[in-house]
């Protein structure tokens, strides 16, 4: 198998490599990532969340001194990333908690972390009426269907709009496709 050449502008690969490390444990790649997401078209916000399989290696071993946030569920041990993309598909904000725990569990804290947009748009895993006054007290406008047992309905839900939500089920796919988290 050939191997691909290395831009010679980036350096040798073992010094992005450790510099990568050395941003990301400095907190660097986080300041990168929150400055970006700020500067975006926030017109829509979606929140959702999906599991990620952890490896059967990754959660027995060493401790390590940060939460690594693996529990249980049906498919074993898990992490669920809570993901907020915003109109283009592109992530914002984005948490990860254990694998047992609720979409609504992590909504408010997902919530807090994303910038003021115009909709928030999530499925009906997100059903709480705290949830849609905290968008509202936000200045945005909620599109949550409404579970079926819910007494209120779904008048005036915009369903054009919420079959958008095929963006974040995108960008979970593509997250999907590397390895290297879809093992965590």
């Amino acid at each position: 198998m050939a191997r691909l050449a290395e831009p010679s502008e980036f350096g040798h690969w073992n010094t992005v490599f450790r510099r990568f490390n050395l941003w990301s444990r400095k907190g660097v790649m986080a300041q990168l990532f929150k400055a970006l997401s700020q500067d975006t078209d926030l017109e829509w916000v979606f929140l959702d969340a999906s599991y990620v399989r952890a490896h059967p290696q990754g959660h027995g071993g060493a401790a390590t001194p940060g939460d690594e946030a693996i529990g249980k569920s049906r498919g074993g041990n898990t992490t669920q990333i809570h993901l907020a993309p915003n109109s283009d598909g592109l992530p914002v904000h984005f948490e990860r908690s254990a694998g047992q725990v609720s979409d609504i569990s992590g909504a408010a804290s997902l919530l807090e972390g994303t910038p003021i947009s115009e909709y928030v748009i999530a499925d009906k895993g997100y059903d709480s009426q705290a949830l849609r006054e905290a968008i509202e007290g936000r200045g945005a406008q909620p599109v949550i269907p409404r579970r079926k047992h819910n007494t209120r309905g779904n008048d005036g839900m915009d369903w054009c709009l919420h079959k958008y939500r095929h963006l974040i089920e995108n960008r979970f796919a593509r997250i999907k496709d590397f390895h290297a988290i879809t093992t965590r």
